[in-house]
């Protein structure tokens, strides 16, 4: 498998963790989970990551998991694993087993320990050292880690850890730090790095507009992220909002903080892609109400589509 570089581009969907209904680990769910998103055209998987319950998992569990995934990949695209742990030990030891067994870089989010832009810096530049030469994606996700990191700090980053070779773009609003980095790069003050972004697809045509090279997010249905990274890189953007928005009201449903990933687990299993919607408790569950609402909601989808061919 080729490593992760700064030329990543297109979907690389949040692969869920799929569970029994008494909690054990899916193998065969996991199985038929990639062979759904790679056939709706996803270019690269992440696992291990926040909406996959990696925290749910123990280390054996994790191994076995990416092993799962690996092998079912087979090296058709790049496999990226989130390696976030409260010390550079366990991120060592993690991204070791991950890159071992055939993933192509890692993703590395702040611990909300750190307090100024020097500790951030310092940060990864540690993080970069105590993994070595392995590719990493450094996610930017402020809303869950309460870590701002500026533009300048990015910058920082990029021009002083060459391991650093993708940005997971979360920040909410933070269309205005695409802007800004992209003109860096345009400008040859800074090394372009390829910017991924996630919070679930919701501003996924702006982000494009931007300078964004594609998303690293979930979504019960990555054919949307896909045929809008694909229609704005070849200039169709009225086409890629048409098909944004009918898919608007399930995205916009699905990012409830509590319920986002029940949610679409429930819809991955309506689509046949697992066997349970179970989540690993701790987890939220769906009222019979937040059923009706899915059901309706899917129902209205599948009408808009049939509207705009």
């Amino acid at each position: 498998m080729n490593r992760l570089n700064e030329q990543a581009q297109g979907v690389y969907v949040i692969a869920l963790t799929p569970f029994t209904e008494t909690g054990e680990l899916d193998l065969d769910s996991t199985d038929r989970m990639v062979d759904f998103y790679l056939e709706r055209g996803a270019t690269g998987l992440t696992v291990l990551g926040m909406m996959g319950e990696a925290q749910k998992l123990t280390i054996e569990e994790s191994r076995t998991y990416v092993r799962r995934i690996l092998r079912r990949v087979d090296g058709r695209v790049p496999v990226v694993a989130g390696v976030s742990a409260a010390g550079f030990a366990q991120m060592q030891a993690l991204t070791t087993m991950v890159m071992d067994d055939g993933a192509a870089g890692v993703m590395i989010a702040p611990p909300s320990s750190l307090r100024n832009d020097q500790q951030i810096v310092t940060y990864f530049r540690q993080a970069a050292e105590f993994i070595g030469d392995t590719p990493f994606v450094l996610q930017d996700f402020p809303l869950v880690t309460s870590v701002t990191i500026p533009v300048s700090v990015i910058q920082a980053i990029v021009d002083e850890v060459p391991t650093c070779v993708c940005l997971k773009h979360e920040d909410w609003p933070g269309l205005s730090k695409i802007t800004a980095l992209r003109k860096l790069s345009d400008a040859g003050e800074s090394r372009r790095i390829s910017i991924l972004c996630g919070n679930g697809g919701l501003f996924l045509p702006e982000e494009m507009a931007r300078g964004a090279d594609g998303a690293m997010t979930g979504f019960a249905y990555p054919e949307m992220m896909r045929d809008v990274v694909h229609f704005h890189r070849i200039g169709e953007r009225d086409r890629a909002q048409d098909i944004f928005d009918a898919y608007l009201p399930l995205a916009r449903y699905e990012q409830q903080p509590g319920l986002g990933l029940a949610i679409r687990k429930y819809i991955m299993a309506r689509r046949g892609a697992i066997a349970t919607p179970a989540l690993r408790k701790p987890g939220g569950a769906l009222s019979p109400a937040d059923i009706a609402d899915i059901e309706r909601l899917v129902a209205r989808q599948e009408n808009r589509l049939k509207e705009i061919g």
